[in-house]
């Protein structure tokens, strides 16, 4: 029996054990340490995940995909369900079956069993509703408790990336921790050394904690919504001057969590009145394509590459040949901070709203402390940066800071696990 730190994140997951103080995290998905938040059922239930389930999508495999399942927590999602082959599945059950896969390979690569888990969790699960976030921790929780760990105790995101980093930290400072997942913001302000490193109980050194709900999958959200949705209709005119299309089937099909919810004979044929009425019906029709041949998912993959293409590299293409030869759509990274400098901005006022937490002025913090895939997009790490514009500014592991910090902290409230017990982990 072993305890583990577990950050089910909205995009990837990772988990990690400690050994002889030296956290890991175990490959989960052949020698990949991170393993995409995803999970494909066949029509018969059975379940693939990570990049597996990924692939069986894109590869036209029947079934049904399902991303950013962590999103579902804290929504109204959570107590639906969705129609896998001729069944509906509720979301806490396909949340369940997809960290029992993770447990069970974490366990074989390990070679111990996992009966204790330190899960990472958003300071905020919902914004401004205290009884929300309540509810989705407690809902994670029991999920946790069904999948087979007997104890489950919580650690905020950014305070478990403070642990990770503080193993790099040669004197004390004081550190601004920004966590910019796929799906929250979170950040904290801790007081780190390598003294402090040593000790179990840490709660006077952390000084600040707050987070927004807002991440990469919403930046995906505005992307699709300011460039793909208009090639769709949105936005469009009804055959009566004074309405427009209905907006609600696009927002579901720019939302990772809500596509599924298009996928119903229902929808298509609500569809197919607004078609009838529409001014441009053959916009419509697009729309419907996508719907009907449950490629929602496809969209939304092309849309993220061409999020992550325009902040690399400076230009990606949205393809959509598939929907009508010859449909694309250009994105660059001017354009991509244009839709979405809103979120931007509105990440990065919780960093006032720490300082003022925590009493201190920008010109006190040491270091700004990045992780999380979103920390990625140029205008967003602009905008953090510029907060604390004196502070020394260090790239953590995009994807593993958050799982080594959990494995660290498992290791203080439970003890390390024990090296002969254990695979070779690397």
């Amino acid at each position: 029996m072993a305890a583990c730190g577990l950050d089910f994140g909205t995009s990837n997951t990772t988990l990690g054990l400690a050994s002889a103080g030296r956290p890991s995290l175990l490959p989960l998905e052949g020698a990949h340490r991170t393993i995409p938040s995803a999970i494909f059922f066949s029509p018969r239930h059975e379940a693939v995940i990570g990049r597996a389930a990924i692939e069986a999508y894109v590869e036209g495999t029947p079934g049904r995909l399902m991303r950013s399942l962590k999103s579902v927590l804290g929504s109204s999602l959570i107590e639906e369900s969705t129609p896998v082959g001729r069944e509906r599945l509720r979301f806490r059950e396909v949340i369940a079956r997809y960290l029992a896969a993770v447990k069970a390979r974490a366990e074989a690569a390990g070679g111990v069993e996992l009966d204790t888990v330190v899960h990472g969790r958003p300071v905020h699960f919902v914004d401004g509703d205290e009884a929300g976030d309540r509810k989705a921790e407690d809902t994670l929780r029991a999920i946790a408790g069904e999948v087979g760990f007997r104890h489950v105790r919580f650690q905020y995101e950014p305070i478990a990336a403070a642990l990770d980093y503080e193993q790099s930290v040669v004197r004390e400072e004081i550190a601004l921790i920004a966590d910019i997942g796929g799906g929250t913001s979170d950040f904290s302000i801790v007081r780190l050394s390598p003294e402090r490193h040593r000790r179990t109980e840490r709660a006077e050194d952390i000084l600040a904690n707050d987070g927004v709900r807002i991440g990469g999958t919403d930046f995906d959200r505005r992307l699709s919504l300011g460039t793909v949705m208009p090639l769709m209709g949105l936005g469009t005119q009804m055959k009566r001057a004074d309405l427009l299309v209905p907006t609600s089937y696009f927002h579901d099909l720019a939302t990772w969590s809500s596509i599924n919810r298009l996928y119903d004979r229902k929808v298509l044929r609500e569809l197919d009145e607004v078609a009838r009425d529409a001014a441009r019906p053959e916009l419509i029709e697009r729309l419907r394509h996508v719907v009907e041949a449950e490629r929602g998912h496809s969209l939304a993959i092309a849309v993220e590459g061409a999020k992550i293409a325009a902040s690399d590299t400076d230009s990606g293409t949205i393809d959509l040949a598939w929907i009508e030869s010859g449909l694309a759509v250009d994105v660059d990274r001017g354009g991509l901070a244009r839709h979405t400098s809103e979120l931007a901005e509105r990440i990065a006022a919780r960093i006032a709203r720490c300082l003022i937490q925590a009493g201190l002025a920008a010109g006190d913090i040491d270091a700004i402390f990045l992780t999380g895939g979103s920390t990625g997009l140029p205008h967003v790490r602009a905008a953090l940066c510029a907060c604390v514009p004196e502070a020394r500014v260090v790239d953590g592991d995009t994807f593993g800071s958050v799982g080594v910090g959990l494995a660290i902290e498992a290791a203080r409230q439970f003890g390390p696990v024990k090296a002969k017990s254990r695979a070779a982990v690397g």
